[in-house]
């Protein structure tokens, strides 16, 4: 199937696409403060840039978005066009992440990964996700994966 729109709009779609403050983490830092949790966001210095940093609880929050990092969900659909390109750039983002994960849990952070699919979609309850992470954050998990 060929793209329905020309590759300079595509492009220019792909570039509009935002690495940080995206709907689901604004969505998510919302809840969050609500429920009393202070954090950093998009911090520099630790790999990977993490979405939320929670240094009084030694943890990290990402908040995936499911195309960008090839998640298994209803919201991933591999590209028909260039789909070479794609699995390539995919598959080097889930290694990236996987390298990421282990450097920040080798040096002590916890972390929690937040799937898009989990907190985006129409009339969406985000407090059971909200729950789970307050849970997580005040406990002594290492690790929390959350996927709708």
């Amino acid at each position: 199937m060929t793209d329905v729109v020309s590759p300079e709009k595509r492009s220019q779609m792909m570039s509009g696409i935002k690495s940080k403050n995206t709907q689901p983490e604004i969505i998510l830092r919302k809840y969050l403060h609500n429920a009393g949790f202070r954090f950093r966001i998009n911090v520099k210095y630790l790999p990977g840039k993490p979405d939320l940093v929670f240094r009084k609880y030694n943890s990290i929050i990402f908040i995936h978005g499911c195309f960008w990092h090839g998640h298994d969900c209803k919201l991933f659909k591999w590209p028909q066009t260039r789909p070479e390109f794609w699995k390539k750039k995919i598959e080097s983002n889930i290694n990236n992440d996987e390298k990421v994960l282990q450097t920040l849990q080798l040096t002590g952070w916890r972390v929690c990964i937040v799937w898009e699919c989990s907190v985006k979609g129409k009339g969406k309850d985000i407090m059971p996700v909200t729950k789970k992470i307050s849970s997580w954050l005040k406990g002594n998990k290492h690790f929390l994966e959350i996927r709708e």
